[in-house]
């Protein structure tokens, strides 16, 4: 087998900036939080960071929405401040990658205050602009976070598309002079040093040039109507495909794989195997194996309301099998959060063994095979923090969702909140809990947070109370991290699945060149006795997360405690 690079056998965590650490006391996480807090990444036990957008921005959409890609937001610091942190990271073993969006820039961006200026600007084809029709937009196409795609721009008489926000103008990545601007960003990045790039929405950044109407003929609120009226889980499910077909046409169309093929050109001319993630589960990015992007992301594991065996063999036989077929060098990326969902305590949870569950996840993610990313918070068990009043959201679409519910769909406000509480991705971005003190230690006394603190960290959920309990979240997370690290089946092994119909566990080998481990998770709260004697005849258990005294560790006739995660060398 040829020798992993850097990113095969690294654990990946992200950071989101703004809620990470303040080391200002401006009550937002900055760079000077994150450069001070890199031994406790490291101690962890990570071996990469992904830093959530960091770059020059009006914070429409906290990062995501850029008006210079070759700056910091003045919030987080500077560029110096920036080479701080990036070399800290390197001198503790630590990669960096950024997170790169690509498809839209933000409407204060020069670019766009060049194109929106006059119709014969030379940037005006940088970005995507049509003439109305009859006093209407160009077409019926929506925004996936605030109604109608098109923004009328009464300087030049003209509408500019947007996916996303009305701040944030979808680029021509048609027009070669963006590509080249775009790519000289990149190019400044690496030079500087970091290690590649999240692209951030990749799907998006191409639309169908005839721009037809989607067939569906309803708006985002239309369908919301629908959908928050339907009267069983059937009827809403029903409606899914109608989601799907008002982005028909502005989502996965011709021309991604050659742009993603230029851009992995540019990666390549930079010694040090940088990197490229997608923000897709699109296995097709990864082109013949080694033309396009070097990972994208297994989304589909966590798109289930709680995860289980059968979940999971499907999963991995879907994936496995499609990536092993594109190349034999292919590699898998799995992840359970990230800052867009909910946090993995709360959403696979079962509401009474949440923690339980919540190691076996995380067991999970490091024993598959394939390169695992984590969110910050996860370690310590943070969990969502539903905000109860509209002024403290921050987010701009779930503030848009909830006035169109209360305002076009004539929902009581009440309803509308606990709605917009449950889909808002505030809840799972609010600031890190690192000790029992005022603002969980993210900021001093007294400081407005940019987001709520969650009070929970007064009852354990905090960094500093778990280093010293020896049972905690944080420290579980430390060991399983390790072990991960000391034991190379788990990386580099490939996945042979065992007992395809178990029910309430999951079995499976990880065989590698020089070691072979057996993996199971038990899923449910029962004492189980199985016969796993086809993974092997000698075998030793090298990690359980429970105190096996007394239980048969004999493959024939191994038992199995409740919620157990057992690691079996096999001799």
């Amino acid at each position: 087998m040829k020798q992993l690079k850097w990113w095969q056998t690294a654990v990946f965590y992200q950071i989101y900036p703004r809620s990470f650490a303040d080391g200002n006391g401006d009550g937002i996480g900055d760079f000077k939080g994150m450069a001070e807090n890199l031994d406790y990444l490291k101690d962890l036990g990570v071996d990469a960071l992904w830093l959530s957008p960091h770059f020059k921005s009006p914070q429409f959409d906290y990062g995501y929405d850029i008006s210079d890609y070759m700056d910091v937001a003045k919030e987080y610091g500077n560029l110096d401040d920036f080479k701080v942190f990036l070399d800290g990271a390197h001198q503790r073993g630590l990669s960096v990658i950024l997170d790169l969006v690509l498809n839209h820039t933000s409407h204060e961006h020069p670019w766009f205050v060049e194109s929106r200026s006059s119709l014969d600007n030379p940037k005006r084809d940088w970005y995507i602009w049509r003439d109305g029709k009859d006093g209407a937009p160009p077409n019926n196409w929506q925004s996936c976070f605030d109604g109608s795609a098109w923004e009328f721009d009464p300087q030049t008489g003209q509408n500019y598309y947007h996916y996303f926000l009305k701040q944030q103008p979808d680029l021509n990545w048609r027009n070669p002079e963006v590509k080249k601007a775009m790519w000289q960003a990149v190019r400044f990045w690496l030079e500087m040093g970091v290690d590649g790039f999240r692209l951030d929405a990749i799907g998006t950044i191409f639309e169908d040039p005839a721009m037809p109407d989607n067939s569906v003929g309803m708006s985002m609120v239309d369908l919301g109507r629908l959908y928050f009226t339907a009267q069983t889980e059937g009827e809403k499910e029903k409606l899914w495909p109608l989601f799907e077909d008002l982005f028909k046409y502005q989502v996965e169309q011709p021309g991604m794989h050659a742009l993603m093929q230029e851009l992995r050109s540019v990666i390549d001319e930079y010694a040090g195997d940088r990197v490229l993630v997608g923000e897709n589960d699109m296995l097709e990015y990864h082109g013949n194996g080694h033309n396009e992007l070097h990972m994208v992301f297994n989304f589909p594991l966590m798109r289930t309301r709680l995860i289980s065996p059968a979940w999971v063999r499907k999963n991995q036989k879907q994936r496995l099998n499609k990536l092993y077929k594109i190349s034999p060098n292919a590699w898998p990326c799995n992840t359970l959060g990230n800052h867009d969902c909910a946090r993995m305590y709360n959403i696979f949870g079962d509401g009474q063994h949440d923690a339980e569950l919540a190691r076996l996840n995380l067991a999970l993610l490091l024993t598959l095979r394939g390169t695992p990313f984590l969110y910050n918070g996860e370690e310590i068990a943070m969990n969502d923090y539903m905000l109860d009043d509209i002024s403290l959201f921050r987010d701009v679409p779930a503030i848009w969702q909830y006035n169109a519910m209360v305002k076009e769909l004539g929902m009581p406000e009440e309803m509308a909140l606990q709605e917009a509480a449950k889909g808002t991705r505030d809840k799972n971005r609010t600031p890190m809990q690192w000790r029992n003190a005022p603002n969980a230690g993210f900021s001093p006394k007294g400081v407005t947070t940019w987001l709520p603190v969650n009070p929970n960290y007064a009852q354990g959920i905090n960094a500093e109370d778990q280093q010293t309990d020896p049972s905690s979240p944080l420290n579980f997370y430390k060991t399983m991290l390790r072990f991960r690290k000391a034991t190379p089946a788990l990386i580099e092994g490939d996945y042979q699945l065992l007992k395809p119909r178990s029910r309430n566990y999951l079995a499976f080998l990880r065989k590698g060149q020089k070691q072979t481990c057996l993996v199971v998770l038990n899923y449910s709260g029962k004492a189980l006795k199985i016969d796993l004697r086809e993974a092997g005849e000698k075998s030793k258990v090298i990690f359980s997360n429970l105190d096996r005294e007394g239980q048969s560790d004999a493959l024939g006739k191994l038992d199995l405690l409740p919620y157990e995660i057992l690691i079996v060398e096999i001799r």
